[in-house]
Protein backbone atom coordinates (compact mmCIF):
# COMPACT_ATOMS: atom_id res chain seq x y z
CA UNK A 1 0.00 0.00 0.00
CA UNK A 2 1.30 3.50 -0.79
CA UNK A 3 1.03 6.41 1.83
CA UNK A 4 0.74 10.37 -0.07
CA UNK A 5 4.64 10.39 -0.40
CA UNK A 6 4.56 7.43 -2.29
CA UNK A 7 6.69 5.02 0.49
CA UNK A 8 5.37 1.92 1.25
CA UNK A 9 3.37 1.04 4.62
CA UNK A 10 2.54 -1.81 5.91
CA UNK A 11 -0.65 -2.43 7.41
CA UNK A 12 -0.75 -3.21 11.16
CA UNK A 13 -4.39 -5.47 10.42
CA UNK A 14 -2.29 -7.80 8.25
CA UNK A 15 0.86 -7.59 9.94
CA UNK A 16 -0.04 -8.29 13.49
CA UNK A 17 -3.79 -9.10 13.40
CA UNK A 18 -4.59 -5.91 15.16
CA UNK A 19 -6.85 -3.31 13.91
CA UNK A 20 -4.97 0.08 14.23
CA UNK A 21 -7.24 2.42 16.79
CA UNK A 22 -8.98 5.18 15.18
CA UNK A 23 -9.94 8.09 16.67
CA UNK A 24 -13.56 10.52 16.99
CA UNK A 25 -12.44 12.50 14.33
CA UNK A 26 -10.29 10.07 12.15
CA UNK A 27 -13.82 7.85 12.40
CA UNK A 28 -16.17 10.66 11.31
CA UNK A 29 -13.90 10.85 8.01
CA UNK A 30 -13.91 7.10 8.12
CA UNK A 31 -17.55 7.55 7.97
CA UNK A 32 -17.23 9.89 4.89
CA UNK A 33 -14.79 7.20 3.17
CA UNK A 34 -16.98 4.30 4.12
CA UNK A 35 -19.93 5.76 2.55
CA UNK A 36 -18.65 6.83 -0.80
CA UNK A 37 -15.11 4.84 -1.54
CA UNK A 38 -13.67 3.88 -4.11
CA UNK A 39 -13.25 7.79 -3.92
CA UNK A 40 -10.71 10.48 -5.56
CA UNK A 41 -8.59 12.41 -3.11
CA UNK A 42 -10.16 15.73 -4.60
CA UNK A 43 -13.80 14.48 -4.43
CA UNK A 44 -13.19 13.32 -0.79
CA UNK A 45 -11.61 16.82 0.19
CA UNK A 46 -14.96 18.42 -1.38
CA UNK A 47 -17.28 16.09 0.90
CA UNK A 48 -14.53 16.83 4.34
CA UNK A 49 -14.96 20.37 3.78
CA UNK A 50 -19.00 19.97 3.08
CA UNK A 51 -19.71 17.16 6.06
CA UNK A 52 -16.83 18.21 8.21
CA UNK A 53 -15.65 22.06 7.67
CA UNK A 54 -11.75 20.22 6.92
CA UNK A 55 -9.44 22.32 5.21
CA UNK A 56 -8.23 20.71 1.83
CA UNK A 57 -4.51 19.95 4.19
CA UNK A 58 -6.46 18.44 6.99
CA UNK A 59 -8.04 16.02 5.26
CA UNK A 60 -4.65 15.49 3.64
CA UNK A 61 -3.17 15.37 6.94
CA UNK A 62 -5.70 12.87 7.59
CA UNK A 63 -5.36 10.38 4.97
CA UNK A 64 -1.32 10.23 5.31
CA UNK A 65 -1.79 9.48 8.53
CA UNK A 66 -4.59 7.33 8.61
CA UNK A 67 -2.16 5.82 5.48
CA UNK A 68 0.73 5.12 7.72
CA UNK A 69 -1.39 3.34 10.12
CA UNK A 70 -2.86 0.91 7.86
CA UNK A 71 -6.15 2.28 8.19
CA UNK A 72 -6.52 3.49 4.31
CA UNK A 73 -4.68 2.76 0.90
CA UNK A 74 -4.08 6.30 -0.88
CA UNK A 75 -3.02 5.09 -4.38
CA UNK A 76 -2.94 6.82 -8.08
CA UNK A 77 -4.90 10.20 -6.12
CA UNK A 78 -7.90 7.59 -5.43
CA UNK A 79 -8.57 6.38 -1.37
CA UNK A 80 -9.96 3.35 -0.14
CA UNK A 81 -10.05 1.76 3.29
CA UNK A 82 -8.35 -1.47 4.53
CA UNK A 83 -10.28 -1.43 7.90
CA UNK A 84 -14.14 -1.89 7.54
CA UNK A 85 -16.55 -0.15 9.80
CA UNK A 86 -17.54 -3.15 12.05
CA UNK A 87 -14.04 -3.52 12.38
CA UNK A 88 -13.11 -0.07 13.60
CA UNK A 89 -15.70 -0.66 16.04
CA UNK A 90 -15.46 -3.58 17.63
CA UNK A 91 -11.84 -2.47 17.86
CA UNK A 92 -12.74 0.56 19.81
CA UNK A 93 -15.62 -1.19 21.51
CA UNK A 94 -12.63 -3.68 22.88
CA UNK A 95 -10.37 -0.95 23.90
CA UNK A 96 -13.18 0.86 25.50
CA UNK A 97 -14.22 -2.45 28.00
CA UNK A 98 -10.22 -3.24 28.47
CA UNK A 99 -9.76 0.66 29.29
CA UNK A 100 -12.46 1.15 31.79
CA UNK A 101 -13.62 -2.22 32.92
CA UNK A 102 -10.23 -4.25 33.51
CA UNK A 103 -11.69 -6.19 30.21
CA UNK A 104 -14.83 -7.09 31.98
CA UNK A 105 -17.20 -8.16 29.48
CA UNK A 106 -19.89 -9.14 32.53
CA UNK A 107 -18.61 -6.05 34.43
CA UNK A 108 -19.40 -3.60 31.23
CA UNK A 109 -22.86 -5.28 30.74
CA UNK A 110 -23.71 -5.01 34.33
CA UNK A 111 -22.89 -1.20 34.22
CA UNK A 112 -24.68 -0.12 31.02
CA UNK A 113 -27.59 -2.11 32.25
CA UNK A 114 -27.48 -0.46 35.28
CA UNK A 115 -31.06 -0.82 36.37
CA UNK A 116 -32.68 -0.21 33.24
CA UNK A 117 -35.59 -1.93 31.56
CA UNK A 118 -34.87 -4.26 29.22
CA UNK A 119 -37.67 -5.14 26.81
CA UNK A 120 -38.68 -8.73 26.20
CA UNK A 121 -37.14 -8.21 22.88
CA UNK A 122 -33.97 -6.95 24.05
CA UNK A 123 -33.53 -9.75 26.24
CA UNK A 124 -34.11 -12.67 23.52
CA UNK A 125 -31.49 -10.54 21.78
CA UNK A 126 -28.98 -11.11 24.32
CA UNK A 127 -29.55 -14.42 24.89
CA UNK A 128 -29.32 -14.98 21.52
CA UNK A 129 -25.65 -13.46 21.48
CA UNK A 130 -24.70 -15.66 24.66
CA UNK A 131 -26.30 -19.18 23.16
CA UNK A 132 -23.90 -17.97 20.14
CA UNK A 133 -20.87 -17.76 21.84
CA UNK A 134 -21.23 -20.73 23.79
CA UNK A 135 -21.87 -22.70 20.24
CA UNK A 136 -18.46 -20.85 19.23
CA UNK A 137 -16.42 -22.46 22.28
Amino acid sequence: MTTLKGKMATSKINKSGSTPRINNSEFRFCEILWANEPISSTELVKLCKEQLEWSKSTTYTIIKRLSDRGVVRFKDKTVTSLVSREEARKAESIAFVDRSFAGSLPGFVATFVGGRKLTEAELNELQDIIDSCRKDK
